[in-house]
């Protein structure tokens, strides 16, 4: 016998292959016309019927005691998984509340059920069961329903064809686009066939269709045919493409108080650039994030001119001016309090005003910074000024720093290039014999370049791919004997899946170079230690060892960690929750040879939160001797 399941174009909303459904209703009257009554009518009849919802109310436990059997009792015998698809989904279950059927009408209904289990066990692809419904006598009639499935069908061949513009094309692009679905498809030969298999393989062809250069792709033929006297099925699928189509120009509505250049430039979709469906959803995501628009919605019509077609951008702005009170709390630095007023457009200059106070014990400090809108190729001018105090509990930094420079943010990469001023002044509460050289006190003018790439499967929350960054800097020292010195950072950060969770490597390298006299300030040297660097230790505990117990910053740095993360799993199911085991190490030194490592040891407990990473840990430093407990929030790079 020989099954054959031939369908025409299969597609829906978006081109997406669609499974056949039957659907069974039974039609009953619910309403009547209304008519009308007087009043006292009315009113009586109201009375009436509260009074006799209040008698069904009563009457309710004798009547669902006093319900009427099952008509019959129904038993299935099939392995499982099919056992369980059998007794959910068999057309018998919903007869079995029909009381008054006699011996005709179940014999029929044996008849039609058979029918019924064949057809559910071909979507498992068991198209040569042994079926037997057997009729046991008793006080009340026993259906058994008896299933030897055979051998399951599987898949001998799979063929993926083309036509449109894809099937012709040469261009590298639909190139790789036909090997990719070809090379995805998810029923490959050698699988065991079943109708969601076939459904979600279709499905997911043509969502990669769809993806890219051919919003109008569709499901244009598919078969899958299945011989039952061998147990396998041959399948094809043709997907027609249509034409490539290439962005129009932006539609904006929307657009009141903020320059309406704002909208393409943060998109950056421009026109003539072939259909990408994550470069469109990376452009709403920028206008959403961007602070200027609380919501955007980008939409291509696929029966516009696919030469040029229409891009519908809608927004809804955010308002001009925003003020966030935060609260929270850190091992680190203890509770902090937070004052954040941004202004989205400056009058006069039209920039973006962004300040930011922040009170804590340890690190408060004021902030402001002024930021222009981007430009065509998405470079943005950028002045800031910040005040700040540091106090590790040994030392106090007061620092100043202004900065102006351009920065552009990308996709995936970051770059950022400015002229830096810094002033750092230090304060010695014990009294020891210190020398601006020994704390960091001195100014210094400074020119910097920030370059960082960010490939990770997830930019909140990843579980694989890696970020590396480097700053190169470069300038003269104010204070004393000016001397000229030069400043190197490089930063990484890897996720390796392995078969029980993954492991998180990071390291980060950092020096500076100047002749033994220079006055660098402490804002452009190094100290490390703390919820974010080497757990263990205290915020900024690992430094340059000076008289007294005191620690300044030095002029190398080198840090490095591996974190194993396991899922916690549930009733055999991961749940949002990892378990992670660490080991950190760190050092800072004035010389490469004086480095030596500080090791911290602990385990903690993170949750994957909708905002990201939210983490509890326990550290013990190897060097300290001491244990600390860390919380970290949000994941950044």
């Amino acid at each position: 016998m020989v099954w054959r399941i031939l369908m025409g174009p299969d597609y829906g909303e978006g081109g997406q292959a669609l499974p056949c459904f039957v659907c069974m209703s039974r039609n009953r009257p619910t309403s009547r016309e209304p008519r009308r009554v007087h009043s006292s009518q009315s009113m009586i009849r109201q009375l009436l019927g509260a009074a006799g919802l209040a008698l069904l109310w009563l009457l309710a436990p004798a009547a669902a005691a006093q319900s009427p059997a099952p008509a019959f009792d129904l038993v299935v015998r099939a392995p499982e998984p099919l056992q369980e698809l059998l007794e959910r989904n068999m057309e018998l279950r919903r007869y079995r509340e029909v009381t008054d059927l006699d011996d005709a009408e179940i014999a029929r209904l044996i008849v039609l059920a058979e029918k019924d289990v064949r057809e559910l066990l071909a979507t498992q692809g068991y198209f040569r069961p042994d079926v037997a419904i057997a009729r046991e006598p008793g006080p009340r009639t026993r259906l058994v329903v008896t299933v030897q499935p055979g051998e399951r069908t599987r898949v001998s061949e799979a063929r993926v064809e083309f036509e449109g513009d894809i099937a012709a094309s040469t261009d590298p692009d639909a190139i790789s686009q036909r090997e990719a679905i070809r090379g995805g498809w998810d029923l490959p030969a050698g699988e065991p066939f079943t109708q969601t298999g076939w459904d979600r393989a279709k499905s997911e062809a043509t969502r990669q269709l769809l993806a890219r250069r051919y919003p109008a792709g569709r499901i244009s033929y598919s078969l899958a045919d299945v011989d039952a006297a061998t147990s396998t099925v041959r399948l094809g699928l043709r997907l027609d493409s249509g034409a490539l189509f290439r962005l129009g120009a932006l539609r904006v509505s929307g657009v009141e108080r903020y320059d309406p250049r704002l909208v393409p430039r943060l998109a950056r979709l421009p026109q003539g650039m072939v259909y990408d469906q994550e470069r469109i959803v990376q452009a709403q995501l920028r206008l959403s994030g961007s602070g200027y628009f609380d919501s955007a919605f980008i939409f291509v019509d696929p029966e516009s001119d696919p030469a040029s077609a229409d891009v519908q951008v809608t927004v809804r702005e955010a308002p001009l001016q925003k003020v966030v009170l935060g609260v929270g709390f850190t091992t680190d630095g203890g509770p902090r309090l937070t004052l954040e007023h941004v202004h989205n457009r400056v009058p006069a200059i039209g920039w973006r005003a962004v300040t930011k106070l922040q009170a804590e014990r340890k690190n408060p400090f004021a902030q402001t910074e002024l930021i222009d809108i981007p430009d065509e190729e998405g470079w943005r001018w950028a002045v800031l000024g910040r005040i700040e105090r540091l106090d590790d509990d040994r030392l106090v930094t007061n620092s100043q720093r202004l900065r102006a420079g351009r920065f552009q943010q990308g996709d995936h990469i970051d770059r950022n290039w400015y002229f830096q001023y810094d002033r750092a002044t230090v304060q010695n509460p014990r009294n020891v014999v210190l020398t601006p050289l020994d704390t960091g006190a001195g100014s210094a003018f400074s020119g910097n370049y920030i370059w960082s790439g960010r490939y990770f499967d997830n930019p909140q929350l990843p579980t694989r791919g890696f970020g590396v960054g480097f700053e190169l800097g470069g300038g003269i020292t104010l204070a004393g004997d000016r001397k000229l010195f030069q400043r190197t950072v490089f930063r990484w950060l890897g996720f390796r899946p392995l078969e029980r969770g993954r492991l998180q490597l990071r390291t980060e390298l950092g020096a500076v170079l100047a002749p033994s006299s220079a006055q660098v300030p402490a804002t452009q040297l190094f100290r490390t230690g703390g919820d974010t660097t080497v757990r263990g230790y205290k915020y900024l505990d690992i430094g340059v060892p000076l008289p007294g117990g005191l620690v300044g910053p030095g002029r190398y740095l080198a840090v490095g960690s591996v974190e194993w993360q396991r899922p916690i799993v549930r009733r055999g199911q991961p749940t949002q929750f990892d378990h992670t085991l660490f080991v950190d190490a760190g050092a800072v030194a004035d010389k490469p040879a004086d480095l030596r490592a500080r090791v911290g040891v602990g385990t903690g407990v993170r949750w994957r939160s909708p905002v990201g990473p939210i983490e509890a840990a326990v550290a013990y430093g190897v060097h300290s001797k001491k244990f600390r407990v860390h919380f970290s929030a949000g994941f950044v790079f």
